[in-house]
């Protein structure tokens, strides 16, 4: 749905631009999604380009040197939790601490089923794998969980994560992810709420964290519109925010004061080059003004 046409024919090294121009300019993370394989009758709308959130946030990290790696997010619930410790502890380790562990439920049912996971409870699945990865990920070399699906002690784990404690986000906008945001995340990544409805959104998340006595600090994220830095010289479609520097600022500042932390932004490109320019720009023009 986000791709840019010239992203048909994108391939590592534009990856590894993309993700050194964010280190320069001072984005916060980048992130990757997590599927398995799409279904012909989502292969359409969806694709099946999907990079492993794994392998390649590792090989991001190998070609930056700041700039944090988020799954966006994994579907932890298609694997058992000492597999994704292990994969996602190791990618902590080796980045020096830069994993923001990513969350949720998925929603492909062909993936499910085909690797024998029962799509009707992924939710309860998901609950329980965040618990479970809280223990695996956490200080012990020989965590421990018992739950109703996962049940582990005595198996020692190395190399630990960098930090001590690993982020992690949940995403969705459902009541469910909303609730689980708030009981069980660090972090909540909504999916595609609309600016007037994100206030009612965060005021329900502190709410239910509240009710549930949970007083860690949540970090509440959102994506914000498609944006151009400047007056473009073609059509960007009419939703996406174009402009000078503070008025491209003025109108994001608007999701600071709804509560949010951290924004997700999105660049409407013709070109890798154009892109990175505006990656550029944003970074020298726009965000020192946020």
């Amino acid at each position: 749905m986000y791709a840019e046409a010239w992203e048909a024919d994108a391939g590592p090294d534009d990856l590894v631009e993309i993700a050194r121009t964010a280190d320069r300019s001072g984005f916060d993370y980048v992130a990757s999604c997590d599927h398995v394989a799409i279904p012909r009758r989502l292969a359409a709308a969806m694709s099946t380009v999907w990079y492993d959130p794994v392998a390649t946030l590792g090989f991001l990290a190998g070609v930056t040197e700041r700039v944090r790696l988020l799954s966006h997010v994994a579907v932890v619930g298609l694997r058992h939790p000492l597999l994704t410790a292990k994969q996602y502890a190791t990618l902590d380790h080796l980045s020096g601490g830069r994993l923001i562990l990513g969350v949720g439920a998925g929603h492909v049912q062909e993936e499910f089923e085909v690797l024998g996971v029962d799509f009707e409870r992924r939710g309860a699945v998901l609950d329980e794998c965040v618990d479970a990865l809280r223990a695996a990920l956490g200080p012990d070399e020989f965590p421990t969980h018992h739950g109703k699906l996962y049940d582990f002690e005595g198996l020692g784990q190395q190399p630990r994560p960098a930090q001590e404690r690993v982020p992690v986000w949940v995403g969705g906008s459902s009541p469910a992810a909303v609730r689980r945001a708030a009981v069980r995340g660090d972090g909540w990544l909504p999916q595609g709420d609309p600016r007037d409805r994100l206030p009612e959104q965060i005021a329900r998340v502190r709410r239910l964290r509240e009710e549930a006595g949970v007083s860690d600090p949540l970090t509440v994220g959102a994506i914000t519109e498609p944006l151009y830095v400047g007056e473009p010289g073609w059509s960007v479609g009419r939703r996406t925010l174009t402009g000078a520097p503070e008025a491209l600022a003025e109108s994001l500042r608007a999701y600071r004061a709804m509560g949010v932390h951290q924004i997700q932004v999105r660049f409407r490109s013709r070109s890798r080059s154009e892109l990175t320019d505006q990656m550029a720009a944003f970074g020298a023009e726009v965000a020192p003004l946020l």
